[in-house]
């Protein structure tokens, strides 16, 4: 099994799931800063141009398919493995109410108050401002859910929490005090404990670097985002 990714939370979140159900796989680096998600042959797997994107050789009728959304690769993943999803209706679909929570919300929130406090090139206060509200709030959701359930999706540890802790990692860049929310700390410290999800987070994240140069910023936030293709 392939996964063409980079180390961002989005490719954390498959990386981590991978390790997670012991499936033999390999990362195949896909450089967002240098442009290499527009390239043909990754457009081809993943036609949003984003990170991740897996390709399974043993798909379903054991024929090869690919899929992208990191959110979509993690349902397949559940469903290839039997596990970290419910079999159950109900718990299922409480376990899936929080990953789209993390994808519609969590996830493009956080990116932007990220963005928006440490790589905008002028610092607007009222989209930080914005932003890191914004990203206080869902805090503040997250920590209510786990004062009431172990887990997000529930009793059981499963791809909702699998989804969302990568995007936390970075809480001080989101301008977050971890310890004002300590039912999401405590629950953020026993994730980062287990060792699939050490294991998941160190993939590729040799090869990334701080996003300093000009051409990096222009490929990733700029013109070239925007082009037809």
């Amino acid at each position: 099994m392939e996964v063409h990714s980079w180390p961002t939370p989005n490719g954390h979140k498959v990386h981590i799931m991978l390790e997670e159900c012991g499936l033999p796989w390999r990362a195949i680096p896909v450089d967002i800063g240098k442009g290499e998600q527009f390239r043909p042959d990754f457009l081809a797997i993943s036609p949003n141009n984003k990170i991740p994107a897996l390709v399974d050789p043993d798909g379903p009728d054991g024929q090869p398919i690919s899929l992208f959304e990191s959110g979509a690769i993690l349902v397949y993943l559940a469903g290839k493995t039997g596990r970290f999803l419910p079999a159950g209706d109900r718990g299922k679909y409480e376990v899936l109410q929080w990953l789209m929570f993390q994808m519609g919300g969590v996830g493009p929130m956080l990116g932007q108050a990220h963005h928006f406090r440490m790589y905008a090139p002028e610092k607007v206060p009222y989209a930080i401002d914005r932003y890191t509200n914004e990203a206080r709030r869902l805090y503040a959701v997250i920590d209510k859910r786990l004062a009431q359930s172990e887990w997000l999706g529930g009793a059981e540890y499963s791809i909702a929490d699998i989804a969302t802790f990568p995007w936390l990692r970075s809480w001080q860049n989101q301008g977050i005090v971890l310890e004002e929310y300590p039912h999401l700390k405590r629950w953020f410290d026993t994730i980062a404990e287990r060792p699939a999800v050490q294991r998941g987070v160190q993939v590729l994240a040799g090869l990334r670097k701080p996003i300093t140069d000009d051409k990096s910023r222009e490929v990733l936030f700029g013109a070239t985002q925007y082009q037809r293709r």
